[in-house]
């Protein structure tokens, strides 16, 4: 890789502290003291007794039915692991191989959450998060009456930190839809559903809103993702829940959060999903070969979507480019360095697409094999060229 250009990484926010845990291993609230309850019910008062209204509000929330639309697709992901309990012995001390030793029992490790998205045939199928699964010796799936069922792994991505688990099709009781990711705005209301903490809070519903529809970001893995910020609460064990837009359908899998900036200054509300058009694409690719194999153009971008104009004007792009992503970084003698790509392009279409995020980009080369040719067009400095890219292996 060529030296990374100081203002990309301003652009793409820092590296993301860390993802946010299939890691709820059974924490135990003791108390929950001073607690306030408002549930903008009035309440009657006289001198002898308190009553409750009749005219107590009964479905003041907004997002009620779209968390009614998804809430029994959330399920509670277990990831299983062998504890070794075995005590020294003489075998032990020995070094013999004693045939009846105890190989260590499946004990609890983490959980997470997860979302069933179709059913096909005598299967159901559940997207989650690929750390949440990761190095698990059996999974476990808690759906959301409270019955636990097994689950096999059917393919892992830890690129995008994707997976999708199958249960048998007669536990899938309830789908959830997913909803257009590219349509999405600043300012829109969403709700994450999820297992905060564990299966001791499933179905949790938090509120709030897009805080950028398509965020640049590096992760804790050194991996480039185009990703939703938003506000609602995400902690240990959402990974792999739902982001819901307010007509009940799932616009991104939730999967990691700001916990830290690059200072180290702590930071809340800064919580992050993967988009769902992005999920669509990897989710049914794993489904059908269990992997996926990347073809990459071999560079780093930054989308101009949501780009500050302090940034446009310092990276010296035009500002009648609305759409498209900036190269930042170029692989040597990658696909496209080959081709003739350089630092400061933009990438405004891929096989006549419009471009307007790392999630398009994706969407598009995703559909190829490695050794395709793609057509790219670029804009470099205010002037369209179009050049032929031969696809590489990531």
């Amino acid at each position: 890789m060529e030296k990374q250009n100081s203002i990309f990484k301003t652009a793409i926010v820092g590296i993301v502290a860390g993802l946010i845990g299939g890691g709820a291993s059974y924490v135990a609230l003791d108390q929950i003291n001073n607690a306030n309850y408002n549930n903008n019910a009035q309440t009657s008062i006289s001198s002898s007794s308190a009553k409750t209204s009749k005219n107590s509000a009964r479905n003041s929330g907004a997002m009620t039915p779209a968390y009614n639309s998804v809430r029994g697709a959330v399920v509670s992901v277990i990831n299983m692991k062998r504890q070794d309990t075995r005590s020294n012995s003489l075998f032990d001390i020995f070094g013999d191989d004693n045939p009846n030793k105890d190989k260590g029992k499946l004990q609890t490790y983490s959980e997470g959450s997860g979302v069933i998205y179709t059913k096909s045939g005598n299967k159901g199928y559940i997207v989650t998060n690929n750390h949440v699964v990761s190095g698990s010796d059996k999974v476990q799936v808690m759906l959301s009456n409270g019955k636990t069922v097994n689950a096999r792994i059917v393919g892992t991505d830890a690129t995008t930190d994707l997976a999708v688990l199958s249960i048998d099709a007669s536990y899938a009781t309830q789908i959830a839809e997913f909803g257009d990711s590219k349509s999405l705005q600043a300012g829109q209301t969403v709700i994450a559903v999820g297992s905060p903490l564990g299966s001791e809070y499933a179905s949790t519903v938090t509120q709030g809103i897009i805080s950028a529809p398509a965020r640049s970001i590096t992760t804790s893995s050194a991996n480039q993702q185009t990703v939703i910020q938003t506000d609602a609460a995400i902690n240990p064990g959402n990974s792999g829940g739902a982001l819901v837009n307010s007509a009940g359908q799932v616009i991104g899998i939730n999967s990691m959060k700001l916990s830290q900036s690059g200072d180290g200054t702590s930071v809340e509300g800064m919580g992050f999903a993967i988009p769902s058009n992005e999920v669509v694409t990897i989710v049914n690719q794993l489904v059908k070969k269990g992997k996926i194999v990347r073809p990459q153009l071999g560079v780093k971008v930054i989308a101009l979507q949501g780009m500050p104009a302090s940034y446009r004007k310092q990276l010296n792009i035009k500002s009648n480019l609305k759409d498209g992503i900036y190269i930042a970084e170029v692989t040597k003698r990658g696909a496209a360095s080959v081709a003739g790509i350089k630092v400061g392009d933009v990438i405004i279409k891929v096989d006549n697409q419009s471009i307007s995020d790392v999630a398009s980009l994706h969407s598009i080369l995703y559909n190829h094999k490695v050794g395709d040719r793609v057509s790219v067009t670029i804009n470099r400095n205010g002037n369209e060229m179009k050049l032929n890219i031969k696809l590489q292996a990531d």
